[in-house]
């Protein structure tokens, strides 16, 4: 479920932010940059996912105490 709720987040913002790139610099906002955002966005959850599983659970007090 996270990872759903990840992936529609990150689509969400990218879009907006293409959105929002696209209006300052007077392009037009077509359905080839709502794909390249949807890309983007998966390729950023893919990051994310394999950044948190890289990241211990453990805090760095904890690691070599024995509980």
């Amino acid at each position: 479920m996270q990872y759903i709720v990840l992936l529609v987040w990150s689509a969400i913002l990218f879009s907006v932010l293409n959105y929002v790139v696209s209006a300052i610099n007077n392009l037009s906002f077509g359905l080839d940059e709502l794909y390249k955002g949807l890309i983007f966005s998966v390729v950023f959850s893919v990051i994310v996912v394999i950044v948190g599983a890289i990241i211990p659970k453990e805090s760095p007090k904890e690691v070599g105490h024995q509980k």
